[in-house]
């Protein structure tokens, strides 16, 4: 009996051991990922659902605390482009918004009945093929958050890549990264879903900020575009030109505020200037749902006296870009040659520190929130404006852990990745094929302002909005999520993708984003099984497998009804 008794006990003293080896923190630190998602955009959901959905073990690291980006941050009038190329899981996050929509509880502040069903160009809910294409910023981040959830997606927030050594590379692979916190991330895939593209940045990928000249592709609406007149945000479009100095005619008494003294450029140069950022914002006029616009505690009249000067000169288009969406809310987005859009004050960002990225964030908050609000209350704007959006306020049942004030800004474009293959202006036009699509675009060229300057005759002119219709929806390249291969061969880049400026300013839609990011991560689990280089994935599998999990890659796939 004693005997055996203590047999008993060893191996119960055994199998305790086990137990608490099997739990240690050094195992926990050996725990590899199948990949690791950088980023809390929509394509970096995307990506996790499909990781999940192809049985691989998967972990979004977010230095974001709410999930979707822009989609979930005020862009809630989508930029769809060709609704009929948006497949995949894409088209699946429009059908969850649509659901969410059928529900009255939806419906807080307005009647079904009463919405505006109208999009850009195509009903914004459409019941045949149960989408929804215009919504608020909260129900797509439930959406989002529900599907993470539903999956078991594990998602850990406000984690902050170290950009100084926070990426550890052996032999050509990325093998973890580490965050702010000290915090080890260790996989086997790795996706970079940021809008800065930091991840791909500080693994030593080659990138690019600002536009290339037109030489460098052979475009024609890259680098800088004096004299280029396509939207209305230009100030062509008033009856008289406008004098930038503090004393008209005077140029010893200095520029207004926001006025370059530099000069533009060569028309058809590169620089290194980014097109603007702004905040949309989601406003509401339902007098029990609004919060009336603060008043910064910076507040300087004097930042806003050329619109001013805007306003004497007949300028009436101040509620030229309030899009409805539902509820009596707005998704508002710049309009005019001074609005929301904060040209020239954004150039260092892509490369800035984060301390630095949050000043400019933080001056683009009160330069736009200092705008509503002068708007609102100075006595120099029209009364007839003035008075209509008294009406107006931030919606109150939006972005309530920040003030009412969305929480992401419009990265309009930062790094763009120089990898295996460049997207141009060249294939969006449809002027050279493009090989191995992974999925498609449709909205026009389009590259918001990129300077405020006086022009030859000395009056105040922006340059770099530009708008080129396309000849239909074009073909998007896997070589344009992948590094070169002599780089890094494990990581996919969706959203810093590669592509010259002008081409970016067609693929960086959301949905766009979202199709991206699904194609990404399922070449990665294709590489990862047959263990290979992101490069060396065969395209013929690839193709067939997006293909089987509803993404289109050619018209020939489009959506269409039966």
């Amino acid at each position: 009996m004693k005997f055996s008794q203590k047999l008993k006990n060893l191996a119960l003293a055994l199998l305790a051991g086990l137990v608490i080896f099997s739990c240690s923190p050094q195992q926990e630190q050996e725990e590899i990922t199948d990949v690791v998602i950088y980023g809390g955009t929509s394509a970096a959901v995307t990506a996790a659902v499909q990781a999940k959905k192809m049985g691989k073990s998967v972990i979004v690291v977010s230095p974001d605390i709410h999930l979707g980006g822009l989609t979930s941050g005020g862009l809630g009038w989508s930029d769809t482009g060709k609704k009929e190329v948006i497949g995949g899981l894409s088209r699946e996050f429009y059908q969850r918004v649509y659901d969410k929509y059928q529900q009255d509880a939806a419906w807080n502040w307005e009647d079904k009945a009463d919405f505006g069903n109208k999009g850009q160009g195509t009903p914004a809910l459409d019941g045949e093929f149960k989408t929804m294409w215009i919504f608020e910023p909260h129900v797509a981040e439930e959406v989002y958050d529900e599907w993470i959830a539903e999956l078991g997606i594990e998602v850990v927030r406000d984690e902050w890549l170290d950009r100084e050594d926070g990426v550890t590379v052996e032999d050509g692979k990325i093998t973890a990264i580490r965050t702010l916190s000290g915090k080890e991330y260790k996989g086997k895939m790795f996706i970079d879903a940021t809008y800065e593209g930091d991840l791909m940045a500080t693994a030593g990928v080659s990138y690019h900020v600002g536009r290339e000249a037109n030489s460098v592709y052979d475009e024609e609406w890259n680098g800088v575009q004096t004299g280029v007149y396509h939207h209305r945000h230009h100030f062509q479009v008033l009856d008289r030109q406008i004098d930038p100095y503090w004393i008209p005619g005077d140029p010893s008494s200095g520029l207004l505020p926001r006025i370059s003294g530099e000069h533009p450029g060569i028309k058809g140069d590169g620089d290194d200037k980014v097109q603007a950022y702004c905040f949309r914002m989601c406003m509401s006029n339902h007098p029990d749902n609004r919060v009336a616009f603060p008043r910064p505690a910076n507040y300087d009249s004097t930042q806003y006296e050329l619109l001013v000067r805007i306003f004497d000169a007949g300028w009436d288009e101040w509620f030229g870009k309030f899009d409805m969406i539902p509820n009596r809310k707005t998704d508002t987005n710049n309009h005019g040659p001074f609005s929301s859009d904060n040209i020239g004050m954004n150039y260092d960002y892509p490369e800035a520190s984060y301390e630095r990225r949050k000043e400019i964030i933080q001056e683009h908050r009160d330069y736009q929130s200092g705008l509503l609000y002068f708007v609102q209350n100075d006595p120099r704007v029209p009364e007839k404006t003035q008075q209509e959006f008294q009406k107006w306020g931030l919606a109150k049942d939006e972005f309530v852990d920040n003030g009412n004030w969305p929480h992401q800004i419009y990265v309009r474009e930062a790094r763009r990745m120089i990898g295996n293959f460049v997207m141009t202006e060249n294939e969006l036009l449809q002027k050279k094929p493009t090989p191995e699509s992974v999925g498609m675009g449709s909205y026009t060229i389009d590259s918001h302002n990129i300077q405020r300057y006086v022009d030859e005759n000395g009056h105040v002119q922006n340059e770099g909005d530009i708008g080129v219709p396309l000849p239909g929806p074009y073909e998007i390249a896997y070589g344009s999520l992948v590094p070169k291969k002599e780089e890094i061969i494990n990581l996919l880049v969706p959203v810093a993708v590669s592509a010259s400026h002008i081409a970016f300013g067609s693929i960086r839609m959301e949905p766009v984003f979202m199709i991206l990011g699904q194609s990404a991560t399922t070449a990665a689990v294709m590489a990862l099984d047959e263990g290979i280089a992101v490069q060396d994935v065969p395209y013929a599998k690839l193709r067939e497998r997006l293909l089987a999990d509803g993404q289109v890659l050619t018209m020939e796939d489009r959506i269409v009804s039966k």
